[in-house]
């Protein structure tokens, strides 16, 4: 197995920073593109401890607009222009990013790169490398789609999306197949990505040559929400599931209630009704000094359950 992408848990943390837990953001990288998951205050220095840089990054998806998943969004789109970032950078958020985006330059001087914004996508969002960076709905400029992007509605206090990463698979390409056909080699690829293509007076498809649809890797990010019965279908089979917890014990279920959280065992309840082959435990509130005294919580209903620490990394291939 030959590996694809890094995750990489930059902040473990919910509600406010600690001396020894950021806050709760990640980031996926892929091909040497990077996606931002949520940017707390302080994020630049737990991305600078995993060595991340911030040139890089192409995508940041915000989940909501409380402080502690965005307050370090303005200095970070303020250094990734000093860094030498000209190439434009996607936003995706929940209804009202435009509106704090807008507030957010206001303390800014103008950036040197274009600022898009995806403001309550509906839709699923096709992800593409194109001019060297990650690009969204960018099959204009790239050969082919690479990543899905979908987001659901989640059970806050404020509008609040989770979010699902899916790495396609291209088919199994069959030379046999493409040589018998008589089809020249330097015409595969445009086959391999999806492309019909004229040669000699004869069209050809790409299921002329290629076998069946492959799976993928799929990584889903849910914080700060309920459980909801929508859930586990978002996040089915996915190889990795990153979910909120909190808290950790039952005692403190009333207050997860109130405050629209999840302890442990809820986690692990998502992650046994989604199929998923492991739980990554994060956004802990600062109340919990050690979450792994919880951990049993989660791992007598979901086995495969790991409790988040800054910088946790986990490398995901193709099977």
């Amino acid at each position: 197995m030959i590996g694809l992408l890094d995750f990489i848990l930059l902040g473990s943390g919910g509600s406010m920073p600690s001396l020894g837990r950021h806050l709760s953001s990640a980031i996926i990288n892929y091909q040497g593109r990077k996606v931002l998951i949520d940017c707390g205050e302080g994020n630049q220095i737990a991305m600078r401890k995993v060595h991340s840089g911030f040139k890089t990054v192409d995508i940041i998806c915000i989940t909501h607009f409380h402080g502690d998943h965005i307050f370090g969004l303005p200095g970070l789109l303020s250094t990734m222009g000093k860094s030498g970032r000209i190439k434009p950078v996607t936003i995706i958020g929940p209804t009202g990013l435009k509106k704090i985006i807008e507030g957010f330059l206001m303390t800014m001087s103008k950036t040197p790169y274009d600022i898009k914004l995806i403001e309550d996508p509906k839709v699923r969002l096709k992800l593409g490398i194109a001019n060297g960076i990650l690009q969204v709905n960018a099959k204009d400029n790239c050969p082919d789609t690479n990543m899905i992007l979908s987001t659901i509605e989640l059970e806050h206090s404020v509008p609040c999306l989770g979010y699902d990463f899916y790495i396609l698979r291209k088919p199994k390409f069959n030379v046999e197949k493409a040589v018998k056909l008589g089809i020249p080699k330097e015409k595969w690829s445009r086959l391999q990505n999806g492309e019909e293509i004229y040669y000699n007076n004869v069209i050809y498809t790409p299921d002329m040559i290629l076998g069946k649809a492959r799976k993928g890797i799929k990584i889903s990010y849910i914080v700060d929400t309920r459980p909801m019965e929508i859930i586990p279908d978002f996040i089915a089979e996915s190889d990795l599931f990153i979910c909120e917890g909190t808290y950790g014990d039952e005692g403190d279920l009333k207050k997860a209630i109130d405050n629209k959280h999840m302890i442990f065992k809820e986690a692990a309840q998502l992650a046994v009704a989604g199929r998923v082959k492991q739980l990554l435990i994060t956004h802990f509130s600062p109340s919990i000094a050690d979450p792994d005294i919880y951990k049993q919580n989660a791992i007598s209903i979901f086995k495969n359950t790991v409790i988040g620490y800054d910088g946790y990394r986990k490398t995901l291939s193709f099977e």
